[in-house]
């Protein structure tokens, strides 16, 4: 006899949190490929590449599951099965997705001023992937987490800069209120 095993159910973390942390390891790697790829085209794909591969796979494989912009956010990506760090296998299949897509925007985000319809095509698969997390209500999937069968899920491990400019912003807000009175 067959039980099916229950479905596991995961912490969800808000989208918002889950994009600034992809934003701040996109432009980290994209000013680095910017700077160091000059305006050779190609160099500049190879070393976004190269940029990505490390970031977001081997960082996130020796960091317990989290990235610069995950460490920044207090996330982790996890292997949905075995609820642990996903294997260096699962983590390629997963960033590969999001990587052409994200090379796909930079591309499109290099040609704003001299072609703004071109940009709308290439940043729109990385929209596109990205957007499957809003249909997924259950964990925020989005494809590559699907297709890597991954999941990001909050931690108490790291820099909580959401927290801390939302904070920052509060008390600025205050003390403008304290010295227009």
């Amino acid at each position: 006899m067959y039980i099916e095993p229950s479905r596991q159910r995961f912490p969800k973390v808000p989208l918002d949190r889950r994009a600034y942390a992809f934003l701040i390891d996109y432009v980290i790697v994209w000013l680095i490929a910017s700077i160091f790829g000059g305006n050779n085209f190609f160099l500049q794909l190879l070393i976004f590449g190269v940029g990505w591969l490390i970031s977001r796979i081997f960082v996130v494989a020796a960091n317990s599951g989290q990235s610069l912009g995950r460490w920044c956010m207090d996330l982790k990506v996890i292997d949905t099965r075995f609820r642990r760090l996903p294997s260096v296998l699962n983590l390629a299949k997963r960033e590969g997705v999001l990587g052409f897509a994200a090379f796909l925007a930079m591309i499109g985000l290099n040609l704003t001023f001299i072609n703004p319809f071109s940009t709308l095509i290439l940043v729109s698969p990385l929209l596109g992937e990205c957007s499957l997390a809003l249909t997924n209500e259950e964990s925020n999937q989005a494809f590559h987490d699907r297709l890597a069968e991954t999941v990001i899920i909050p931690t108490k491990r790291g820099f909580s800069l959401d927290v801390r400019l939302r904070r920052l912003y509060w008390e600025v807000k205050k003390s403008l209120r304290q010295r227009q009175k």
